[in-house]
């Protein structure tokens, strides 16, 4: 009898495991396939931007190498090393996560996990053998897997998911993205660098929609440089592939077809809750019609030892979201009184320029009728950007009108992934705009920026612009 069995080793999933682990419980993780870590360490978050930074690496050599007195000759791309290097960063942190369970004393059991009861979960392996553990408390880790549209068929080959797009033998000619969001923007950004045409389609008016619309409207101007172009306000209406070549067709908002062939189409219009398999029903969890599993304000389930955490619960589909999740459970577990401010969440776009994010976005704030003063400091206006060439971009700070506290604070420019925690601290402690501008940040920085657009937040008292 374990005290915790965490179904999933997905972000959510081991991190719970290990603060369970470290508050003296008895605890057990349920992985499907033969390495952890999910889809974050294993087709997602990691090996994407394993990419990214070699595909980054190639282009700036490409690029501006020259214009740093940097002189190359016959450069190529070699892209099955860099394939064996993303698979050996992810092997690297996969490893990582099974020395942490051995180092915590948690049990791996590999096979499917599925419920018997709500204190039973039995474990089937490949071969179809199984074994039932029991456990005091149950943790629904499971995570979530691409989603696609009814008529579009994923032939993983020509029409492909993220997953497959990772593992690509050749850089495409032509790439369509279905999807402006954060999936289809990073890959899609890849394979731009490495020479490929890459076309978006989304059926909204802005990239990244989910975000403030300035960073959408920054990061179209940006990647416009380097060969992405963009169809907006337009809804796919067909996928066929043939050979070598797949057609794509899509409306607009008037109801005029446009029709674009290309070699590869990667569809990333969001991702859905995984519970295939889970057998919920056998111990009482509700799911919902969305396919998440039902949870209250302490992610309890209907059923009170069991809880749910990550990309099959409602919210932001976020690995920090769910390693957050993971350790509130855990907390919750043995008494404790955690707390998420799932607001002060950050949320980051890893194409170059980054966009990271924080708070309310303005159009948030404008429908809640909150009023607020907006500052803003251009990258071009950074004495660090310039001398690194990284000069697109802004820092927007949204603060109270009123009260000067920080509301939102969104980012697009260079090391904004990085740069975003200092707005998590500030406002979670609720700090002022003011409060940023009147501490000291190193020159030159990138972070400077955020102090820039927290001083023309307050009385406009930018100094470098």
């Amino acid at each position: 009898m374990y005290d915790v069995i965490v179904i999933g080793s997905g972000p959510g999933g081991y991190v719970a495991a290990i603060r369970c682990a470290q508050l003296g419980l008895k605890t057990a993780i349920v992985e499907k396939y033969s390495t952890l870590g999910g889809t974050c360490l294993n087709v997602g978050c990691i090996p994407s931007k394993a990419l990214l930074d070699s595909s980054e690496h190639y282009h700036n050599a490409a690029h501006t190498f020259e214009t740093h007195g940097i002189k190359l000759s016959n450069l190529k791309v070699d892209l099955k090393q860099m394939i064996t290097r993303k698979d050996d960063v992810v092997k690297q942190n996969t490893d990582g996560i099974q020395y942490l369970m051995k180092k915590n004393k948690i049990d791996v059991h590999q096979g499917v996990g599925s419920f018997v009861d709500k204190t039973t979960v039995k474990v089937t392996k490949e071969d179809g053998t199984s074994s039932d553990i029991q456990g005091k408390n149950i943790i629904i880790a499971t995570g979530s897997k691409p989603s696609s549209l009814p008529f579009i068929k994923l032939d993983k080959d020509r029409v492909i998911t993220s997953t497959e797009t990772l593992n690509l033998k050749e850089i495409p000619k032509h790439l369509v993205v279905i999807g402006g969001g954060v999936i289809g923007l990073e890959l899609g950004s890849v394979y731009a660098r490495l020479g490929a045409k890459v076309s978006v389609i989304e059926f909204m008016d802005s990239l990244i929609p989910t975000m403030d619309r300035t960073m959408g409207k920054e990061l179209q101007k940006s990647l416009k440089k380097i060969g992405f172009e963009f169809f907006l306000k337009h809804k796919v209406t067909a996928v066929e592939s043939k050979g070598k070549e797949v057609t794509v067709k899509a409306e607009n908002e008037k109801g005029e077809t446009i029709e674009m062939k290309g070699d590869y189409v990667l569809v990333s219009i969001g991702r859905k809750p995984y519970t295939d398999g889970l057998n919920a029903e056998a111990a009482g969890v509700k799911i919902t019609d969305r396919g998440q599993v039902e949870v209250n304000d302490h992610l309890q389930t209907n059923v009170p030892n069991i809880y749910a955490i990550g990309d099959v619960v409602k919210g932001a589909m976020l690995a920090h979201k769910a390693e957050e999740e993971g350790v509130f459970v855990a907390e919750t577990i043995l008494g404790q009184k955690p707390h998420i401010n799932y607001n002060l969440i950050p949320g980051v776009v890893y194409t170059w320029p980054e966009v990271a994010a924080v708070g309310f976005t303005e159009e948030q704030l404008k429908e809640k009728g909150i009023k607020y003063k907006t500052g803003k400091f251009p990258f071009m206006a950074s004495g660090r950007a310039r001398a690194s060439m990284d000069t697109d971009g802004l820092v927007k700070v949204l603060a109270d009108a009123e009260t000067d506290e920080i509301l939102g604070v969104h980012m697009i420019g260079p090391r904004t992934a990085d740069m975003i925690a200092e707005a998590v601290v500030a406002m979670e402690y609720r700090a002022s705009a003011e409060d940023i501008a009147r501490m000291s940040h190193a020159h030159p920085t990138y972070t400077e920026a955020f102090k820039e657009a927290c001083l023309a937040a307050t009385d406009n008292r930018a100094l470098h612009i």
